[in-house]
C-alpha cells in the first residue's frame, strides 16, 4: 500500500467513534459493551494523536501493523483497566481492526466458513456460512462510518463511489468480489456485498467428497474436456458455476495455451501456462471501458488453445460461438440460467442482441454446431451445490435444436435435519460425444451410463 493511501487510510479512522463489534469477537465478561466501545475510543483517538504521520507513510504495512500493536499493548497494560486478558487482546486487535484494516469486517473477512457477506445498511449485516444465510450482531456506527469503510475498498483499486458514480464494482485485495450501491440509489443507507473466494482451490475429488458430482459423472465430464468438448455450466446465482468451472479447467492437459476472461478475475488455475484478462469498467467521464466481447475478439489473435470465459452475459456470445465453431474447440463458459434449455433460449437472445440482422434458424444452427455439453448446477434449498443435470447438445431437428440428458440428479426428499435427499442416476442414453472420447484414447465403461447413486 501507498505511503500517501496509508495516511489517509490512519487518518480516516479518526471519523468518530470505533464501532461495536457485537458477536464478531471473543466473548467480554466482566466488561459491559458500553464501558468497553469506550476504553476503545479512547486508545484510539490517543494513539492516533501521538502518530507521526510523515513517518506513517514511509513505513511499510507490515511494520507498521507491528508497531502499533507493540504500542497499543504497551499502553493497554499500563492502564489499569477493568478487561480479562481475552478483553485486552481484543481491544487491540479492533483498534488495530479499524485504523490499518476494514474495521468491524475484519473478524468477518478472517473466518475461513463465511463465503459471503451482504451489508443491508449501517446496522444489518448477513453473512452465508456453509450455504446458509446467518445474521450476526456486527454493526458500524452511523451510515457515514460504513461509507469510509466502502470508499478505502474501492479507493485501494483506483475507483471512486460517491452520488454522481453510486454503483461500483471491485477487486478486493484477497481476489474477493466487491459490490456497492449508496444513496440516493440505496434508500436505506449504503449497502455492500462480499462475496469471497477460498484460497485453496476446490477439487474434483472436494466435489465428490461434499456429494456435488459423484465420480461416475467427474470422469466423463474430465474425458470431455481433454477431448476439447466445447462445454457450458449453467445455473443461478450462487450456485457453484465458477467453483465448477474451475474444477473443469484443472482437467485441461499442461502444454496448452489457456486464455480467461472474466469481469473480475475469480479463477485458480493451475497450470503453467494461463494468460488471465479482465475487464475494464469506464472511468468517471464515462472512457475507457473494456468489454467482455472486445477481450473475446483480442484474445483470439493470441493464439489461444483454450478459451474460458467466467460468464457469457451479453454480445460476446456470438464471438465465444464463432470461435468454438472455427477451431478453437474446448473452450468453457458459465452462463445464468435454470436449465439446459433455458440456457439454450439465453444464447439465442444474446446473439440475437449482438446480431439483430441474423435469422433465428440460423442463431439456432450456430449454437447446435458450436456447443457440446451443457452442465446444469444448482443450488439446493438447504444450501448445498450439486450437479443437477448433464446434458448433450446433439444437433439440430428443423428449427429445433435437439439435446439428451445423460445424468440428472432427482430429489426425493428432505431429513430431518433439513437435508436435501435424493439421487444421482444415469438416464441410460450413450452420449454421441463417446466416439469422439475414444479417438482421443478415452474409453468410457458402460457402466458410467447405468449408474444410480443415493444422496
Amino acid at each position: 500500500m501507498g505511503g500517501s493511501r496509508l495516511i489517509d487510510r490512519v487518518r480516516g479512522s479518526q471519523g468518530g467513534r470505533p464501532a461495536a463489534r457485537g458477536g464478531a469477537g471473543a466473548p467480554r465478561t466482566g466488561t459491559s459493551t458500553a464501558e468497553f466501545e469506550r476504553i476503545k475510543a479512547d486508545l484510539h483517538n490517543e494513539l492516533l494523536e501521538s502518530l507521526d504521520f510523515e513517518q506513517v507513510g514511509n513505513t511499510p504495512r507490515e511494520e507498521l501493523q507491528q508497531r502499533l500493536r507493540v504500542t497499543l499493548t504497551e499502553r493497554v497494560e499500563a492502564r489499569n483497566l477493568p478487561l480479562n486478558r481475552l478483553e485486552r487482546e481484543r481491544l487491540v486487535e479492533e483498534i488495530l481492526d479499524n485504523i490499518l484494516g476494514l474495521g468491524p469486517l475484519e473478524p468477518l473477512l478472517r473466518d475461513p466458513e463465511i463465503s459471503d457477506i451482504m451489508i443491508n445498511g449501517p446496522f444489518t449485516v448477513f453473512v452465508e456460512r456453509k450455504g446458509k444465510l446467518v445474521k450476526t450482531n456486527v454493526t458500524f456506527n452511523d451510515n457515514d462510518h460504513l461509507m469510509q469503510i466502502i470508499d478505502r475498498i474501492v479507493s485501494a483499486v483506483g475507483r471512486r463511489v460517491d452520488e454522481t458514480n453510486p454503483m461500483v464494482d471491485a477487486r478486493m485485495r484477497d481476489g474477493s468480489r466487491f459490490n456497492a450501491i449508496i444513496p440516493p440509489l440505496a434508500l436505506d443507507g449504503a449497502t455492500a456485498s462480499i462475496r469471497r473466494f477460498g484460497t485453496v482451490p476446490i477439487t474434483a475429488e472436494d466435489l465428490v467428497a461434499f456429494g456435488s458430482c459423484p465420480r461416475p459423472i467427474l470422469e466423463v465430464l474430465r474425458g470431455a474436456v481433454r477431448s476439447k468438448l466445447n462445454t457450458v455450466i449453467s445455473g443461478g446465482t450462487g450456485s457453484g458455476k465458477t467453483t465448477l468451472l474451475n474444477v473443469l479447467s484443472s482437467f485441461i492437459p499442461e502444454g496448452e495455451r489457456i486464455i480467461t476472461i472474466e469481469d473480475s478475475a475469480e479463477l485458480q488455475l493451475q497450470q503453467t501456462h494461463v494468460v488471465r484478462l479482465e475487464t475494464r469498467p469506464p472511468n468517471i467521464e464515462g472512457k475507457g471501458e473494456v468489454t467482455q466481447r472486445d477481450l473475446v475478439k483480442n484474445c483470439l489473435r493470441m493464439r489461444p488453445d483454450r478459451i474460458i470465459l467466467g460468464e457469457i452475459r451479453g454480445g460476446e456470445a456470438i464471438d465465444m460461438l464463432q470461435a468454438m465453431n472455427t477451431g478453437h474447440d474446448g473452450s468453457l463458459a458459465t452462463v445464468h440460467a435454470n436449465s439446459a434449455r433455458d440456457a439454450l433460449a439465453r444464447f439465442e437472445t444474446m446473439v440475437g442482441i449482438g446480431m439483430p440482422n441474423m435469422a433465428d434458424k440460423a442463431i439456432r444452427e450456430t449454437i447446435a454446431r458450436a456447443l457440446d455439453v451443457i452442465v446444469q448446477q444448482a443450488r439446493l434449498p438447504d444450501g448445498s451445490r450439486r450437479i443437477i443435470s448433464v446434458t448433450e447438445v446433439t444437433g439440430m431437428e428443423g428449427s429445433i435444436i435437439t439435446t439428451q440428458d445423460i445424468f440428472v440428479f432427482e430429489q426425493t426428499g428432505v431429513d430431518s435435519n433439513g437435508r436435501v435427499k435424493g439421487r444421482f442416476r444415469a438416464t441410460g442414453v450413450r452420449p454421441k460425444f463417446t466416439d469422439r472420447l475414444a479417438s482421443n484414447g478415452i474409453r468410457l465403461s458402460h457402466e458410467l451410463f447405468r449408474f444410480q447413486q443415493e444422496v
